[in-house]
């Protein structure tokens, strides 16, 4: 069979051309028209069966091996941007005021275009089929999970035996090195919403009223001692309160305050006992202080948990194609979320960093999400090359 680093190789500059053509035109969520249309451009004139998402701007093709009847696999790339406003200085800026593919969505995409291209080429050998999952409304909106319920897990006609996803970095490893871990991979993300009620007044007069201000701020206090005291300290938890709104003017008692904050966890048992224990401590405080609350407990993405043999697989594969220098397994699991937890949910699989940090110094390089991440797109045709090849040996195995 072909080296599929050779034919990646051979693809680079369509790939890195369709990733740039993506990285100018930023889209949200579940509806990408633009991206959409680029990857279905991208996939003109070869041998699939693709159909587009009835919920969702998505794109699931499917390959037919030719090299006998055998198993499905699924390779998936998210292709949703974020509401930041680009600060990096490249001719393939965003076009689109206030968005940005500051996560690196749009090389997804283009290495998995890249993997399409190369597995037509060896689909005369394949002894099964490839499932490719082009998903809109990872960050934050669940396309995973739309795309699940619209069919994509079968459809090859059956359930995929096993599922692969990659994710680049634009900090944290120096270029070109893979990173994961087997089990926990990455945190579920949840919500929790508290709306303190209280009585307004005046502010000289604080006894004639029932301040939520400074409920709320010994309930955001609280919480982090609660995280500290309740739980123990080696199965982590992140509670972050992101948002703090209440009152109109420093004199003036509002009758209301609200906070959000996201809570991160990496277990499903801690992440039902967070629940009710923030619930419980949030109320409590209200009660003793003769307010109430309103408290909603919003769960997001589950814990994203690699397949011991799938992790396995991929670490070795890694390892063959790029050599042992190219790959680090991670001690430590993220605090960032991810909707390919829903896949790994229903089958065997795994997920993988890859570092496109642009900078020279990793260790201080701009993160995901900041509008100065920089992602160095010389890692496509390798980021194609391994889920091409993923594909080609678990295919092989049967």
């Amino acid at each position: 069979m072909s080296d599929t680093r050779e034919l990646a190789a051979s693809y680079s500059e369509e790939i890195v051309a369709l990733r740039r053509a993506l990285h100018r035109v930023p889209e949200l969520d579940l509806e990408l028209p633009r991206t959409q249309q680029l990857v279905l451009d991208a996939l003109t004139g070869l041998d699939l069966e693709i159909t587009t998402g009835k919920e969702l701007s998505s794109v699931t093709a499917v390959l037919r091996g030719r090299g006998g009847p055998g198993p499905a696999v699924l390779l998936r790339g998210d292709m949703d941007a974020l509401p930041v406003a680009e600060r990096v200085e490249v001719p393939y800026a965003s076009e689109h005021p206030g968005l940005m593919h500051a996560c690196g969505h749009d090389l997804h995409t283009a290495a998995l275009a890249g993997a399409v291209k190369v597995l037509h080429e060896l689909r005369d050998e394949l002894p099964g089929d490839v499932v490719f999952m082009f998903q809109p409304g990872e960050e934050g909106s669940g396309g995973a999970p739309i795309m699940i319920r619209e069919g994509v897990l079968d459809a090859a006609g059956r359930r995929v035996v096993a599922a692969y996803g990659l994710h680049v970095t634009s900090d944290g490893e120096p270029l070109g090195v893979w990173s994961g871990r087997p089990g926990p991979l990455m945190a579920g993300n949840d919500l929790l919403r508290v709306r303190v009620i209280g009585a307004g007044g005046h502010g000289s007069r604080p006894h004639r009223a029932k301040d939520p201000i400074a409920v709320a701020c010994e309930m955001v206090t609280a919480l982090q001692t609660m995280v500290t005291r309740q739980f123990d300290t080696f199965d982590p938890i992140v509670l972050t309160v992101g948002r703090i709104a209440g009152g109109t003017r420093g004199n003036i008692i509002p009758d209301e305050c609200a906070f959000d904050a996201t809570v991160r966890t990496f277990a499903p048992g801690v992440r039902a006992g967070v629940e009710e224990a923030a619930t419980r401590l949030v109320n409590g405080i209200a009660s003793a202080h003769g307010l109430t609350a309103d408290v909603r407990y919003e769960h997001g993405y589950p814990v994203t948990v690699n397949h011991d043999a799938e992790h396995a697989f991929v670490a070795a594969t890694v390892t063959d194609l790029f050599g042992a220098g190219r790959y680090t397994e991670v001690d430590h699991p993220r605090a960032g979320a991810e909707d390919f937890s829903y896949v790994l949910q229903e089958v065997p699989g795994a997920f993988v960093f890859l570092s496109a940090c642009a900078a020279a110094d990793p260790a201080t390089a701009p993160t995901n999400h900041s509008p100065l991440a920089a992602f160095d797109d010389s890692v496509l045709p390798d980021a194609a090359a391994l889920l091409a090849e993923l594909a080609v040996r678990r295919l092989a195995r049967g």
